[in-house]
């Protein structure tokens, strides 16, 4: 009767243990999955946002989930939220990566991990009134052209560029970049307009959404505004302190989605352009 009663103890503790590794199992694999919780701007078109079916959804959104295809250790769950709710979620480990078009800054490689890789790109230029643009096509144009640019605030990232070009690309024929205060987009295209300034460095997105667009809320501007590309800027995730070695496992799913095509793919479908072709 004791050696039954043990070989059934054996027996159950040897289900239990099976059991549990069928949990920990994904798509075949044998080795325990770690849960992610992705969080994203659940507005920001098309890079981030929730679309009408409920679902999370975007340019970055999509990239993340051809990232899970290929890491079978990890499973993605993807949390639509506001910006503030992203950073500060990321950085006390409520979300394990965040990802809302965000551009590098020291200040945020002090908080955050970024990979190797970037995720994708915006694309930085500056907005000019059309009457002017035959004699303005590029930035060295303009910095021949006019000092009057639209300050930009020093915390911002776009100041950060321009003051990059200034430094490492013209030194001998800069841009006069001035740091001012935080303001909306719409003061930069009114401003240009009214002649007050001669440029406003923008995001093209921002350009297309707030001017180009059927209905955009400066639409009258359409035939007064001109927007130049300047470059493309990588856009990153930002992960946790904690995870590293996720970060590394991302670079190299980053890498085969960008070999065979899958990011460009992706940025085409929601850019209608690739918008990495920019990028230095």
């Amino acid at each position: 009767m004791k050696k039954n009663y043990a070989f059934g103890l054996i027996g159950v503790a040897a289900l239990l243990m099976l059991a549990v590794g069928c949990n920990k199992k994904k798509d075949g694999g044998e080795s325990a999955v770690q849960k992610i919780r992705v969080a994203h701007t659940n507005y920001y078109v098309p890079y981030d946002f929730v679309n009408d079916a409920g679902e999370s959804d975007g340019f970055e959104v999509a990239v993340l989930k051809e990232v899970d295809k290929l890491l079978p250790q990890y499973e993605f769950e993807y949390y639509p939220t506001s910006d503030d709710d992203l950073l500060i979620g990321v950085l006390q480990g409520k979300y394990d990566v965040g990802t809302k078009g965000v551009w590098v800054t020291e200040e945020r490689k002090q908080k955050y991990v970024f990979p190797k890789n970037p995720i994708g790109a915006s694309i930085i230029g500056i907005v000019i009134r059309t009457e002017n643009a035959d004699q303005i096509i590029d930035l060295p144009s303009f910095a021949r052209y006019s000092g009057k640019l639209v300050p930009i605030g020093a915390s911002n990232a776009q100041y950060t560029v321009i003051d990059d070009y200034n430094k490492v690309a013209n030194p001998d024929a800069k841009i006069n970049l001035i740091a001012g205060d935080q303001f909306g987009a719409s003061d930069g295209y009114i401003w240009v307009n009214e002649g007050r300034y001669d440029a406003y460095v923008d995001i093209k997105l921002s350009f297309q959404n707030n001017v180009l667009a059927d209905g955009a809320p400066y639409a009258d501007y359409k035939d007064k505004l001109t927007y130049i590309p300047y470059k493309g800027i990588p856009t990153w995730p930002l992960f946790n302190k904690k995870h590293q070695q996720f970060a590394d496992a991302y670079d190299t799913a980053i890498e085969k989605l960008q070999a065979d095509g899958t990011i460009s793919a992706l940025a085409i479908r929601y850019f209608g352009e690739d918008i990495s072709a920019l990028l230095d």
